[in-house]
């Protein structure tokens, strides 16, 4: 994902949980794209984010992309204790 823009405005939509079959996916907007995916990655349960996706321009963002995201060195913001959490 090269030159990806952190500060564009995103859409969030978080999946639901795998007992909640028929609930509508959760729906945020944010003022950048680092903001959306601090909010996946540090507030979100864990297991939500595989359902979830960030939408940027038109352009959507899966779950694993978001991680990916999240983990490059080019993302604009440090990261939370959960990130912390895992390289341990």
């Amino acid at each position: 994902m090269a030159e990806f823009n952190y500060s564009a405005p995103a859409e969030f939509f978080a999946g639901r949980g795998m007992r909640a079959k028929r609930a509508a996916l959760a729906y945020q907007r944010f003022d950048s794209a680092a903001d959306a995916i601090s909010y996946a990655m540090e507030e979100l349960d864990p297991v939500l984010l595989r359902g979830s996706f960030m939408e940027i321009d038109e352009t959507r963002y899966s779950g694993a992309e978001i991680e990916t995201l999240y983990a490059s060195a080019r993302f604009p913001r440090s990261r939370g204790a959960r990130a912390q959490e895992a390289k341990s």
